[in-house]
């Protein structure tokens, strides 16, 4: 597996605006290096072991991928959410993050993140250019940034966006992009994209994200397919056109447009 910006190569005790220039998570050290989060000890939410016991209910759910298994462990999610709620921070829930929005279960993050990464980037060691729609409070994000060479990401309300910078400067991701922008038009400066990716449900996929998909990539969104329905969705972009494939139901807060 190829190392990525930010995070160590194995996890320790385990088996802005939108029409500028985007910037950074966070810069590099002083070293000019790839600077890594420290590794974590002890036995409090800090532990390795508490993100490796997390890892093992998602290998027993059914998630495969050894690339978004180490993802997922390497990310500490406590750090994503109010410290309030940080003792529920491993479990595989849903937890509010302000203004209506919510940090997805691990166990849909890790399911997005394996069906984006899909055979192709499972054969070559991960994925290129990801759009992620959505950033809320920036946990996806991260965990994207353990898979892709570079990350953009998309955030209509400017709270969430400042508290998904700050969530994310601790981790020194050099490879992450954040942009306060209407994510329902994308972000054509940066595309194509290999990947897109969506934490918002709407009723159809927006015209601007097919447009910026590259032609092999792949786009993973939760959209209104049956009714008022959420459906998992997975769309492959080939010389040929569009192929779209329905998955299992979820709930995602809202596709909107607009910034506020």
């Amino acid at each position: 597996m190829q190392r990525r910006p930010g995070f160590p190569a194995k996890l320790p005790g385990s088996a802005s605006s939108a029409g500028g220039a985007p910037p950074r998570a966070a810069a590099t050290g002083p070293s000019g290096g790839r600077p890594a989060m420290a590794a974590a000890t002890g036995t409090g939410l800090d532990s390795a072991a508490v993100r490796a016991r997390m890892v093992q209910k998602l290998a027993a759910a059914g998630i495969s991928s050894p690339q978004v298994l180490h993802a997922m462990g390497l990310v500490e999610r406590h750090r994503f959410v109010d410290s309030a709620l940080g003792n529920q921070a491993y479990e595989d829930t849903s937890l509010p993050i302000g203004m209506g929005q919510t940090i997805s279960k691990p166990s849909i993050v890790a399911r997005m993140c394996e069906l984006l990464l899909g055979a192709e980037g499972a054969r070559t060691g991960g994925l290129g250019r990801v759009l992620e729609i959505g950033t809320g409070c920036g946990y996806q994000a991260a965990v994207l940034s353990v898979l892709a060479r570079e990350v953009y990401t998309l955030e209509r309300l400017r709270n969430l966006h400042e508290k998904a910078r700050d969530n994310l400067r601790p981790f020194r991701l050099p490879n992450v992009h954040l942009m306060f922008g209407d994510g329902m038009l994308g972000y054509p400066k940066g595309a194509p994209y290999s990947a897109i990716i969506a934490a918002a449900g709407g009723d159809t996929v927006p015209q601007a994200w097919c447009d910026q998909l590259a032609v092999g990539g792949r786009l993973v969104a939760p959209m209104a397919v049956a009714g008022s329905q959420q459906m998992l969705l997975v769309i492959d972009k080939s010389a040929h056109g569009l192929k779209q494939n329905v998955l299992e139901p979820v709930h995602f807060v809202p596709l909107k447009s607009g910034i506020a």
